[in-house]
């Protein structure tokens, strides 16, 4: 596994995120999924976030991505709706009649945690610490 670092730590930070469209409305085309994971990279570059993977169904998005210890993840996915939000009604002005008020984004969403070994096997390796010196 490759660890990432920076001066005072190494970490290894992954996250699946899961966006809902307002309303579960049904209108992530390609080209706007497209266009909103070029926002989230963008967006991303400010809070050390780097996007890994990317998907959406019509009324939602997954995103697995990665970052450092110190980033502030809901001020970055406040900021990356927020934007990505008003973009997107800018330039694909046709979603707006799907939609009621000037929402684009659900107020919620989904993060989980992702990556390294199973919860079960990281508790047993924890269990584990300083037994084999006791032994000696």
């Amino acid at each position: 596994m490759k660890l990432d670092s920076n001066n005072h730590s190494v970490f290894s930070l992954h996250y699946h995120l899961i966006l809902c469209i307002k309303y579960r409305r049904r209108v992530m085309t390609d080209d706007i999924s497209e266009y909103a994971k070029g926002v989230f990279v963008r967006i991303g570059e400010n809070y050390h976030v780097a996007l890994i993977e990317w998907n959406h169904d019509g009324d939602h998005v997954h995103v697995q991505f990665k970052a450092h210890p110190n980033t502030e993840l809901s001020k970055f996915i406040n900021a990356y709706k927020s934007a990505s939000s008003r973009l997107i009604k800018k330039d694909f002005p046709a979603v707006t009649k799907n939609l009621w008020k000037e929402y684009f984004w659900t107020q919620s969403y989904c993060m989980i945690t992702a990556g390294g070994a199973p919860l079960e096997v990281l508790k047993a390796y924890i269990e584990n610490q300083g037994k084999e010196a006791k032994t000696r």
